[in-house]
């Protein structure tokens, strides 16, 4: 296994963010990044993920995972159910939650990235400033990364460059690593709304995290122009 690396995109501004730190930390030749349609309602993340991997000069596999949208449950894969702090199912996570989908994500990543070689894995998950889903968790991350290595028969290493970060440093990170100007492509609102609908809890955290930084979201920006 081989010291590329493989970037799971999902066309937000976490995932963009680790983009740009793994191509700083590796180079861009060494890094690929993988997207998946996994039934989610917004099809405006796959286009952002395939535009910012474009952008970034880096290669973009879509990976096509349509368990989810048959699970249901999940206010980011049915219809049905809408944006609530809390789910029905669990009071103590909110109704997007997607159970098991950085696990399948991460597993999935890791089959692809086997066949090409690569040992190293990059996701934006992290357990600061985050909404409560268990699988964001270090510990969870640390546990998968033996259990796809044992799995697997190869040494597979994870990296979550936001893991401790709040949404203030992420922003920071993105602009010390040259992805700053790529935030105006990523996707972030729960409603799917392009402008943002500036009032669901994403939108909410990724504006906090930008006025604290004391930086304007390009994003917005981009919708001003």
């Amino acid at each position: 296994m081989g010291n590329s690396v493989l970037v799971v995109l999902s066309g937000g501004q976490d995932s963009t963010t680790c983009l740009y730190w793994a191509i700083d930390k590796f180079g861009s030749d060494a890094v690929e990044t993988v997207t998946f349609d996994y039934g989610q309602r917004h099809r405006i993340e796959l286009e952002c993920a395939e535009k910012i991997a474009s952008k970034a000069g880096v290669r973009n596999a879509l990976l096509p995972i349509d368990t989810f949208g048959a699970l249901g449950g999940s206010a980011l894969t049915d219809e049905r159910v809408t944006i609530v702090v809390e789910s029905e199912v669990n009071r103590d996570l909110p109704s997007t939650f997607v159970p098991g989908r950085n696990l399948i994500f991460l597993t999935f990543a890791a089959a692809f990235a086997y066949q090409r070689g690569i040992k190293h894995l990059v996701t934006g998950v992290a357990q600061t400033d985050y909404s409560g889903y268990p699988d964001c968790r270090e510990e969870t991350i640390k546990a998968l990364q033996e259990a796809i290595s044992l799995g697997m028969g190869a040494e597979f290493e994870i990296h979550t460059p936001l893991m401790h970060l709040s949404k203030k440093k992420t922003v920071l990170l993105a602009k010390k690593v040259g992805g700053l100007a790529a935030m105006a492509d990523t996707h972030t609102c729960y409603e799917g709304s392009r402008p943002p609908c500036g009032t669901c809890p994403a939108c909410e955290l990724r504006a906090k995290g930008f006025d604290e930084a004391g930086i304007a979201d390009p994003l917005l920006s981009a919708r001003d122009d």
